[in-house]
């Protein structure tokens, strides 16, 4: 990858982590307007808001942090999924949210947006051993593991005198 094209993807990067971590946020603050969308098969719409609140910003954050950027990329994805049946429900029962525009035919758009959504948080799940600080994490394992392999077992059948 060029220096160019991994500018280009860390830059995006920040651009699927801070608002991932500002709509969890708000998960917190205006749970009743994403509790409205939660179809009403489902248990415990405020729990389940809450949970998904926490897990956008956990993800958001773990995006940023080279250590755990693979796994909350995976994690991201799956909340995307996870979300989706909320995103119908408000499509199909024009269900309005403060502060988004209340068109029927936005809340059907954003259906399909949830594609190029979880492509772009699977773009962090390539190739690890290329982003960001993952010399220096590889490099901290290694570390740890060659002292872990210098210690001598104990002979525990030697008696302490």
């Amino acid at each position: 990858m060029t220096h160019q094209n991994n500018t280009r993807k860390e830059i995006l990067r920040v651009f699927l982590a801070v608002p991932l971590i500002i709509v969890g946020i708000t998960h917190f603050t205006h749970a009743d307007q994403f509790v409205r969308i939660v179809p009403p098969q489902l248990p415990n719409p405020v729990a389940l808001v809450y949970i998904s609140g926490f897990f956008e910003i956990l993800g958001g954050i773990g995006l940023l942090i080279p250590l755990v950027s693979v796994l909350a990329a995976w994690g991201i994805i799956a909340l995307f999924i996870a979300v989706f049946p909320a995103n119908i429900n408000q499509a199909i029962n024009s269900i309005p949210i403060d502060g988004i525009p209340d068109y029927p035919l936005l809340y059907w758009f954003r259906l399909p947006f949830q594609i190029p959504l979880i492509a772009w948080a699977w773009w962090y799940t390539k190739k690890p051993e290329l982003q960001p600080g993952a010399d220096e994490v590889i490099t901290q394992v290694a570390q740890n593991l060659t002292t872990l392999n210098s210690f001598e077992p104990i002979d525990k059948t030697e008696t302490i005198s």
